[in-house]
């Protein structure tokens, strides 16, 4: 079992070494090229709607909280109808992530109280930071402990505290933004500060961190698979920077992630944008009388859309949408199906692109 004692932040001494000054040169290349990519889809909403779910998908599969493609957009977040409970989860830390985000938008900064208010919406409970001793992270296969966290409320507060200064006062500290973010993900999950949640909290707050830091403009970073795919490397540095002072390799290991997603975020978003375009001359040739920018734009905010979706996005009447809608049906661009008592129309070659879209290469 550890006996880790949490630094206060800023860290001392030496952090930004040759190596990671090298790895870091590549991994805000790879990165502020995806922010230039995202700029090229017209409508922000389709990228935040579309890929906020696959990294809330991915961020709770490494929970073991697993959903399928069909099982997602088969569920319905606004009229609270969900397949399974998974799946409810995942569409839990979507709002999570995509609440955060309004909430940072408005003050630029990333609190305390934003961060709960995460937590609570990923958890559906208003619990706040641990209160009772007796938190213990185990080896999942073997059930030893290899982590004590902190165990009382007021060290946990103050830990929290000294971890959000860190986050919102950059005279605190002139390190990369990018190494910043490695050592406030490491800080987060070593103080462990919820009794539930906190592995897709701080996945949350890696996201948030980028566009406060304006790196990215949007969240749509697709962190969570690198960490899915490399789990067990990922748990194994975790806890090397508590027994050895690993820093360097845990730094190493969090930048190529974003290196490696950044240039796999590229590749999905030039999908979507290659689709909306074949899309758009199919529209325009064969209905050019309901083809709009606008009603593209609807037809990529989700895999599916449904008659109020394009009444709202279009401003069009309830009869003038579903006879779009039926139109588009007909000529194979959508896929009309009776969900609960609902029709659904599911855009097939989106919803096909986003179900194939682990199989694109890190």
């Amino acid at each position: 079992m550890s006996a880790y004692q949490i630094q206060m932040l800023p860290l001392q001494g030496e952090v930004e070494t040759r190596s990671i000054l090298k790895k870091l040169a590549s991994a805000r290349g790879a990165l502020a090229e995806m922010k230039g990519v995202t700029l090229s889809i017209p409508n922000e909403r389709i990228l935040i709607n579309t890929l906020a779910l696959q990294e809330a998908k991915d961020s709770s599969e490494i929970e073991n909280i697993i959903t399928t493609q069909d099982e997602l957009f088969q569920s319905d977040f606004a009229a609270k109808k969900f397949k399974t409970v998974a799946t409810k989860e995942v569409y839990n830390y979507a709002h999570a992530l995509l609440s955060g985000f309004e909430n940072m938008k408005k003050n630029g900064l990333l609190t305390l109280n934003q961060i709960i208010d995460i937590q609570s919406i990923l958890e559906e409970t208003r619990a706040g930071f641990r209160k009772l001793p007796g938190t213990e992270l185990k080896n999942e296969r073997t059930g030893e402990t290899v982590y004590t966290p902190p165990q009382s409320y007021d060290e946990i507060v103050q830990y929290m505290n000294n971890l959000e200064q860190f986050i919102n006062d950059e005279t605190l500290s002139d390190l990369d933004p990018l190494v910043k973010l490695a050592i406030i993900h490491h800080q987060f999950e070593s103080i462990h500060p919820f009794y539930d949640g906190n592995g897709r909290t701080g996945r949350i707050i890696n996201i948030l961190y980028l566009v406060k830091e304006k790196l990215l403009d949007i969240p749509v970073l697709y962190l969570s698979r690198f960490i899915n795919q490399n789990k067990g490397e990922y748990y194994s540095l975790l806890q090397k920077v508590r027994t050895e002072n690993a820093w360097e390799a845990w730094i190493l290991f969090m930048l190529d992630g974003v290196e490696q997603t950044s240039r796999q975020t590229i590749t999905i978003i030039q999908g979507i944008k290659t689709l909306m375009q074949t899309q758009k001359h199919k529209i325009r040739e064969e209905l050019p009388k309901i083809y709009s920018q606008d009603l593209l734009n609807s037809l990529f905010k989700y895999p599916y859309t449904k008659i109020d979706f394009i009444m709202e996005d279009l401003m069009i009447s309830k009869s003038t949408a579903i006879r779009y809608l039926d139109g588009l049906t007909k000529m194979g661009v959508l896929d009309k199906q009776k969900i609960w008592k609902e029709s659904y129309y599911i855009n097939n070659e989106l919803y096909t692109y986003l179900s194939n879209v682990n199989e694109i290469p890190l």
